[in-house]
């Protein structure tokens, strides 16, 4: 993808690259040292070992380089592309010790990143003829956020809220907090949007269609419908259709994802794709 290569450039990414060499202690390979020639060369090929989308393919080319600038890598599959079973992704060639030192942070990467990008892709797959899109959270993994959002673009999700600066979005504690000091919804709506000089859209969490109501009245740009039963979801949509658009999120799955998207939402969050979902199959292979 296009992206790849300015995803690479930032900051943090290469900071995450380099805390995961660093954590593996890469430079004392006690292993490679006792019996590998220290000028050995090898070449190791990356395999796909199931069915999905590859995403991270420039940060595993990206680890091995910064292990040793001279490993020449060919990749043959972009990020955003379909992999089957027995395709060859990528092969590195060069210095065998570097590229034992490189293959496990590198193969973590690659792995975490496609099972991000193939959940993501399994999800759209089951919305296919609703208007509904599939969107991620920031429940991801601490300091790999900006990896784990790339990844779910690469499977076709939108990009929820990168972080708390990006959008305005009232949750159920905001509101217990101030209800607490007597302050009604209406209010809370009103304060933020009196303060809102950025212009954001607000987006506040409720748990009714009443409480819908409320918010609408109040001047909501848009509703996040959480941990709602499909009924209530379907009702709540259909009694304020047409004046704000809805994200559901909250206990969603493979199973019920269909489901919630025919209730008319414009959006579905699912923290899972990045919080728990299960790494892609590959395998590198030396010769």
């Amino acid at each position: 993808m296009k992206n790849a290569d300015i995803l690479l450039q930032r900051r943090e990414v290469q900071s995450i690259i380099r805390l995961a060499l660093a954590e593996d202690h890469y430079r004392h390979d006690a292993t490679s040292k006792l019996i590998i020639p220290p000028r050995m060369e090898s070449r190791a090929v990356l395999l796909s070992k199931a069915e999905g989308i590859l995403s991270g393919i420039s940060v595993f080319a990206a680890v091995f380089q910064r292990v040793n600038s001279s490993i020449r890598i060919e990749t043959h599959k972009d990020d955003g592309d379909r992999l089957k079973s027995g395709d060859i992704v990528a092969v590195a060639s060069g210095n065998t010790r570097s590229i034992l030192r490189a293959e496990r942070a590198a193969l973590n990467f690659v792995c975490h990143l496609s099972g991000i990008a193939s959940a993501t892709a399994e999800h759209i797959e089951c919305i296919k003829g609703t208007k509904a899109f599939i969107a991620d959270t920031r429940k991801t993994s601490a300091g790999q956020r900006l990896l784990e959002k790339y990844a779910v673009a690469c499977g076709g999700g939108k990009n929820h809220r990168l972080n708390l600066s990006d959008g305005i979005l009232i949750k159920d504690n905001h509101i217990a907090a101030l209800q607490s000091r007597g302050l009604s919804l209406k209010k809370i709506i009103a304060q933020a949007k009196k303060r809102n000089e950025s212009g954001l859209a607000i987006e506040v969490e409720v748990n009714s269609l009443s409480q819908a109501e409320e918010a609408v009245a109040a001047g909501a740009d848009m509703l996040l419908l959480d941990n709602m039963s499909l009924d209530d979801m379907s009702s709540t949509v259909a009694g304020i259709k047409g004046r704000v658009r809805f994200e559901a999120s909250g206990g969603i799955t493979l199973r019920n994802v269909r489901a919630v998207a025919e209730t008319g939402v414009d959006i579905i969050s699912i923290g899972s794709l990045t919080h728990s979902v299960k790494a892609f199959d590959f395998s590198l292979e030396m010769s």
